[in-house]
């Protein structure tokens, strides 16, 4: 049992340092890319700095849970590839090791990944989006005059588009457009030569003065404008005025997206999102299977089917062929299951199907194949 046991560590090392560096590494360059989007905040228009890492660091969990799988993949595929160019595979094959032997330190890696896209999935992931989403808002709200880029159409809340030619010096806006989608089937669209943008207790609001007010009538279909001297806009969407925020599927925990409230403001929102919610749940449940599925096309790769030296390029190829494959089908089941509840339980079945198929490849003839190892040894 201690040759074993040494070899089973020695290979767990193998793989399990790379996967170390790789997540780091990987997490690394997505939390740089997510800063990127937030740092003209705190570089042109005041956001603290502390705002710019918080928000950053606020969507890992979420990236990390996506490529972790796909990360843990590649390690195995390398180290085992590795492995069998330098004819240590050979060696443990003729020394009477099957091929479940030889995949159990990337089994067992890939239940400890497992565990992770779990937590991840079913509480950081949300806790840490749910955040996100409040931070967000809350910097829409109360910095929404730092948010205005000038000679930019500017997005401020659901369904406004701002547009400043000039920001004086003063705080004074010039040249003010002004889009406003709110109303369903009735858009607003305002000019004005200068205004401000002021915060109240009930949100942030525009003030223009000298300007225009279109409107288009949904049942006439004709225009009608009304010119003012001074004209106040409230920003704050219907949302926001009616009740607590409508929480994204991403942002909810397991059972608000099984089990989501049929009272209260956001009720009726829930009911009309009911699938999309389902699907939600259905895909934290499932996407962790995917990291032992995934493993074991790489191990079925590498342990079965003729021995060559020179390495199994083409071997490796057709995993990571069928790796994207796999992931492409659950992406495209998730949204489907949000259309179709009947498609959800193939969000199940996808992994569980290849771990079941790769498994019944690595156990199948295991004699066969060792003598096959131990011929390549001999000769």
């Amino acid at each position: 049992m201690a040759p074993m046991d040494q070899t089973f560590r020695y290979m767990v090392r193998q793989q399990a340092w790379p996967l170390v560096f790789a997540v780091l590494a990987i997490a690394g360059i997505v939390w740089m890319a997510q800063s990127l989007r937030f740092v003209d905040l705190v570089l042109n228009r005041g956001l603290p700095m502390s705002t710019l890492f918080e928000m950053a660091g606020l969507v890992l969990p979420m990236y990390t849970s996506i490529f972790l799988p796909i990360v843990l993949f590649a390690t195995v595929a390398f180290a085992y590839n590795r492995m069998v160019m330098e004819s240590e595979m050979v060696i443990w094959r003729a020394a009477g090791l099957s091929p479940m032997r030889l995949a159990a330190p990337a089994l067992t890696l890939s239940g400890i990944v497992m565990l992770i896209c779990c937590a991840l999935n079913l509480y950081y992931m949300p806790t840490a989006y749910r955040h996100f989403k409040d931070l967000q808002f809350t910097v829409r709200t109360n910095y929404a005059q730092v948010l205005l880029r000038e000679g930019a159409f500017n997005e401020i809340g659901n369904g406004v588009t701002v547009y400043i030619r000039e920001r004086a010096s003063n705080g004074e806006l010039l040249g003010i457009f002004i889009h406003d989608r709110r109303e369903n089937g009735e858009p607003v669209t305002m000019l004005a030569e200068r205004g401000a943008l002021v915060q109240t207790d009930e949100g942030p609001r525009v003030v223009m003065a000298n300007g225009n007010r279109q409107l288009v009538k949904k049942d006439r279909k004709d225009l009608s404008i009304l010119y003012f001297d001074r004209y106040t806009l409230d920003l704050k969407s219907k949302e926001d005025s009616t009740g607590p925020r409508w929480r994204e599927p991403r942002e909810r925990f397991l059972d608000e997206l099984f089990h989501p409230s049929t009272t209260g403001p956001n009720a009726q929102t829930n009911q009309r999102f009911r699938l999309k919610l389902l699907a939600e749940g259905h895909q934290r449940l499932s996407a962790p299977l995917l990291a032992p599925a995934f493993v074991l096309i790489a191990l079925v790769a590498l342990l079965t089917g003729e021995f060559n030296r020179r390495g199994q390029m083409r071997r490796v190829a057709s995993a990571c062929a069928a790796v994207v494959l796999v992931q492409s089908l659950s992406i495209a089941l998730h949204s489907l299951a949000g259309i179709s509840a009947a498609l959800a339980a193939l969000m199940y079945l996808l992994p569980v199907s290849v771990i079941g198929v790769c498994l019944w490849l690595l156990m199948r003839q295991p004699r066969q194949t060792h003598a096959i190892f131990e011929a390549s040894a001999r000769a």
